[in-house]
């Protein structure tokens, strides 16, 4: 009897959730060249090995050049299950040591990383010294002098809601659409960080990075909390702050509905815990 072909077997759809160390590549999303490495590409390579077929993942957030992730989901699809173990431990020995799966789990065919995702949560580091520490070398973005967190706080505040974020997309960002819904933003010290803890439906291009270019601004004490409200109803990005840099960037959590039962898991980086 033969063998029923590839596009007749079952197809098996599985999340995972993967962390990465954004210093170590050009960014998520696969390139037309081999020579720069991506996490997808990494991801996709170890993957298709464990599968024994090629693999193409789909994120829930494509994160830029030096940019981390604690909580990355993706799915893909297979027409072999090779079981949860396999799918972390056996992947996880064949990607570098900047990319680990930290869970798999199989998925009905309705859920897709990316749209079925509700909400996106990043957090932004942030230390105050003089001189660089070695040890926060791309994984930390340093200032100098003492921020004013309340009042990055009072700026903060007037991003909350359904609004207009032109003023903090990139130039070359491609949604259709500037408006996002900002469900909180909140600046607090943990240890000897000031974090920035920001959660929204969806982000824009270098959207949390513009937020931070304006938080920093307030908190050095150049521009009012006010400032803020005056660039969103500004909607022009050329009238306001310099872009944060990559490296203090974490996705840190993808929230989806219940019905999919995938794990709950405090959010990374592991050195900044315990964290609310």
């Amino acid at each position: 009897m033969d063998r029923p072909s590839q596009a007749t077997q079952q197809r098996h759809r599985i999340a995972l959730q993967v962390e990465y160390d954004g210093s170590e590549f050009c960014g998520w999303q696969r390139q037309s060249s081999p020579r720069l490495a991506t996490v997808q590409a990494a991801l996709e390579k170890a993957l298709g090995k464990i599968a024994d077929s090629p693999i193409r993942v789909f994120c829930a957030g494509r994160t830029d050049r030096g940019v981390h992730a604690t909580g990355q989901i993706v799915h893909f699809e297979t027409p072999v299950d090779r079981g949860e173990k396999a799918w972390v431990m056996g992947t996880n020995s064949l990607l570098p040591a900047a990319v680990r799966v930290r869970w798999a789990r199989p998925v009905t065919a309705g859920f897709h990383a990316r749209f079925s995702a509700v909400s996106r949560r990043y957090l932004y580091l942030i230390y105050e010294a003089d001189i660089t520490t070695v040890h926060l070398d791309g994984r930390a973005t340093r200032v100098g002098g003492t921020l004013d967190i309340d009042a990055m706080n009072g700026a903060g505040q007037h991003l909350l809601g359904e609004q207009d974020f032109s003023a903090f997309r990139a130039a070359g960002c491609q949604s259709s659409t500037p408006w996002r819904c900002l469900e909180w933003l909140k600046v607090t010290r943990h240890g000897p960080f000031v974090v920035v803890d920001v959660q929204a439906n969806a982000f824009l291009q270098h959207m949390v990075r513009n937020i931070v270019g304006m938080l920093l601004e307030v908190g050095h004490g150049k521009r009012s909390p006010d400032w803020a409200a005056e660039l969103l109803r500004g909607r022009d990005r050329t009238a306001g702050p310099v872009t944060a840099p990559p490296e203090g960037l974490y996705l840190v959590k993808v929230c989806y509905p219940q019905r999919f039962g995938l794990p709950e898991t405090s959010p990374g980086p592991l050195f900044l815990q315990p964290y609310p």
